[in-house]
């Protein structure tokens, strides 16, 4: 059998940059800073002209542009799977962010997105812990049909509280010989990787693989912690081209499976952050009418944060699951509101004391009752952030499709 096919996966070729300045090729998920096109700005102004991921992907800031940006995407692949990404790697990779956090360890690997379902009810290996918001897919869907290469965001978590998948790899590590190892811009860390490639390591991966899925019961085996749009997109995408493929194309096409980082939950570095919520275009009589609605829906419990040009005021017992059907019901009702899922107390503050908008600020979740919520079913969309957006997984190992 086919190395980790027995849960959901594959050992993946890997294609790395060379010849490259390492900082400027790796930049920051794309669906980040969404209501902060400075930092954006800020990115294209360091890489400059040099060979980066920030060719590869669309900006979730840019998506209105996305019909003249994703043809440009794809001749950056094209060209960089001719001159620049010429390092292969036939195995896994072991990742180390280094960040305000601490070490956060990875393993790269390919899941099969046969295994993925997002859908509520899913009783799938690999599922979605939040809402997906459909209308992000298809700017998404467009970057991946026709592209020849991936460069994946997409972070998997598995509940491994024994440690048994990710740290006796990172123990055996070839301190020596990383396959990179670079300083990242903008304040987003440390990045280290290792190749996994001797069968006895593989076959360590694979049976900690298995006992994890053996012993998983109701709940996923992976659970998409960050690039459940990125990952639903790539499902759309092989769904269509698996119609065009006999039965014995589909058991092997690249496009059926998607380049992803495994995350242990209980890694010490793997810190669980809330994301606020910013409305726009809200008048003063519309920000007495959310009071009065949040006002309503409260109960005991960790206290929402409503800031404003007006100031603050603390709303108990308003967890994501309460206050998002409150929000929805808000919009619908002032369809001139617009609402953004903004990271960091200090952005989501200063966003919210501009004219006409607020924030909404929430409590930080507890991770440890993540996975039994979501053997229930998936939280609602953006519930909870693995830590802050100079954080998330940046941009660096490519396969291709």
């Amino acid at each position: 059998m086919t190395r980790l096919a027995c849960v959901g996966a594959r050992v993946p070729e890997i294609l790395l940059p060379q010849g490259v300045d390492e900082a400027k090729w790796a930049v920051v998920a794309c669906d980040q800073y969404t209501s902060q096109p400075e930092v954006w700005e800020e990115t294209e102004r360091l890489v400059g002209a040099a060979p980066s991921t920030l060719r590869l992907v669309l900006p979730e800031v840019y998506l209105s542009d996305a019909a003249e940006r994703v043809p440009r995407i794809h001749a950056a692949m094209r060209a960089y799977l001719a001159s620049v990404l010429t390092r292969a790697v036939r195995g896994l990779v072991l990742t180390e962010r280094r960040t305000e956090s601490g070490p956060r360890r990875g393993l790269l690997l390919s899941v099969d997105l046969e295994e993925y379902d997002f859908l509520p009810g899913s009783v799938s290996r690999v599922r979605a812990t939040e809402g997906t918001i459909l209308s992000r897919i298809p700017a998404r869907t467009q970057v991946r049909r026709g592209a020849p290469l991936e460069c994946p965001h997409v972070m998997l978590l598995v509940d491994d509280p024994r440690q048994t998948l990710i740290e006796p790899l990172y123990a055996r590590r070839r301190m020596d010989a990383p396959l990179y190892d670079v300083e990242l811009l903008q304040g987003m860390g440390h990045l280290t990787g290792w190749a996994v490639t001797g069968e006895d390591d593989l076959i360590a991966a694979e049976n900690a693989l298995r006992a994890l899925d053996e012993g998983r019961g109701a709940a996923p085996l992976f659970a998409v912690g960050d690039g459940n749009h990125s990952l639903a997109a790539a499902r759309a995408v092989w769904l269509e081209k698996r119609e065009t493929l006999s039965p014995a194309e589909r058991a092997a096409h690249p496009m059926r499976f998607a380049l992803c980082e495994v995350v242990n939950l209980h890694d010490p570095a793997l810190r669980f952050a809330p994301i606020h919520r910013v409305l726009t275009g809200v008048s003063r009589a519309g920000l007495a009418e959310l009071r009065a609605r949040l006002g309503s829906a409260g109960a005991p419990g960790p206290a929402a944060v409503l800031v404003s040009g007006e100031g603050e005021q603390a709303f108990p017992g308003l967890p994501v699951q309460t206050l998002q059907p409150l929000l929805d019901e808000f919009l619908a009702a002032h369809p001139e509101a617009a609402l953004d899922y903004v990271h960091g107390d200090a952005a989501a503050r200063a966003l919210g004391r501009r004219p006409g908008a607020c924030a909404l600020l929430l409590p930080a979740p507890d991770k440890r009752d993540l996975f039994p919520a979501i053997a229930r079913g998936p939280l609602p969309r953006k519930a909870f952030s693995m830590g802050e957006a100079h954080e998330k997984r940046c941009y660096f190992e490519c396969r291709r499709l």
